[in-house]
């Protein structure tokens, strides 16, 4: 295989990777961002797609997240796969850390106040256990109401971020190709 290692790891090198990959934990990030700004769509449209998918990921409705993105996306005018790649900013390492915000925020919003302290992992053990109607008023409600504020607030900001380094490696691309292309002169017929 043309990958593979010359020594293969031991356990507990594959153990230690596991939880802390060599190349660090902002690899895969840097990754998808240089994914999706190398699109081949207007900046617009690639930070539609991002700012559709940030909100979609705010949202508490789990597993549909690709699904809004793509409508919203849709609808904005933005690139389909740029909204589908920013969903991933609800990851399992993120997702509790949004879902208690939004909820705090929704709480705060609608007036609501709970008695006891409730932490994200309450917050999904409700959400597996209750029926949609008991759910919907004490926790979906209040969610629902912070993904709009928070995911909102998010989306803005990652259009314009992701808006201007669009622009920029766009500039960058064309003058590229524009150093790449042989310069004619006025006689000069041979292409």
């Amino acid at each position: 295989m043309l990958f593979r290692r010359r020594k293969k790891a031991s356990w507990p090198e594959r153990l230690r990777e596991f939880f802390w990959p060599r190349k660090g934990f902002s690899r895969p990030a840097r990754y998808l961002a240089k994914r999706i700004l190398r699109l081949s769509a207007s900046p617009h449209a690639i930070a539609a797609g991002v700012a559709a998918g940030t909100f979609s990921a705010f949202t508490p409705l789990l597993g549909f997240h690709v699904i809004l993105a793509l409508a919203l996306a849709y609808l904005m005018a933005g690139n389909l796969v740029a909204a589908a790649l920013a969903t991933t900013i609800a990851n399992p390492l993120t997702i509790p850390l949004i879902a208690l915000a939004t909820f705090r925020v929704g709480e705060i919003l609608l007036g609501i106040r709970s008695g006891e302290a409730i932490s994200a992992a309450d917050l999904f053990h409700r959400m597996e256990h209750l029926q949609f109607s008991e759910l919907w008023r004490p926790v979906l409600e209040p969610m629902l109401v912070g993904a709009l504020v928070l995911g909102g607030a998010a989306a803005f900001l990652a259009y314009g971020a992701t808006r201007l380094a669009a622009r920029s490696v766009a500039a960058r691309r064309r003058a590229r190709l524009v150093r790449r292309t042989p310069v004619l002169s006025h006689g000069d017929t041979s292409l």
